[in-house]
């Protein structure tokens, strides 16, 4: 039996198709890298992992924190998530500023794996569970999540 949650189709839920997506990315990468793949295919999914991150940490920053923020009271726990975020975004700067032949890039992009795995723990285990046992209305964000998702994603696609 699986020790999933139950699908609510609600914020959260979409919030961790996107975790489960982007685990998946990470794991191609590790595979590519092991395998010394060509530089441009490292390279390319390098980059679509830097998006797909980009734009969840940009939603969940917009719309999902300041909400579970006023929330759940809990301004230490929000306030290591945006720090992590942070230091996720330096290490994505620095990898869409790299070639796939650089010294450090594979690990760099390994590196940035393992710490969303730890990031995503502490929200699956904290965040997300504070935020379903307030009086949120999840449901109700996923619209506003997916909108600005989509649009940020259009952005993203017309500026490469």
């Amino acid at each position: 039996m699986s020790k999933a949650p139950a699908k609510k189709n609600d914020a959260v839920d979409l919030l961790d198709a996107d975790h489960v997506a982007v685990k998946k990315l990470f794991t191609e990468f590790r595979k590519l890298s092991e395998a010394g793949a060509p530089e441009e295919e490292r390279k390319a999914l390098a980059d679509r992992i830097c998006m797909e991150l980009t734009v969840h940490a940009e939603i969940e920053e917009q719309i999902f924190y300041p909400a579970v923020r006023a929330a759940i009271n809990d301004e230490e726990l929000l306030n290591e998530a945006e720090v992590e975020h942070a230091s996720a975004k330096e290490l994505i700067s620095q990898i869409s500023a790299m070639g796939a032949g650089e010294e450090l890039f594979d690990a760099k992009v390994i590196v940035l794996g393992e710490y969303i795995v730890h990031h995503v723990e502490e929200e699956r285990n904290e965040i997300f569970v504070k935020a379903r046992r307030s009086d949120l209305d999840l449901k109700g964000m996923v619209e506003e999540l997916k909108t600005l998702k989509e649009e940020l994603m259009a952005n993203y696609e017309v500026s490469a």
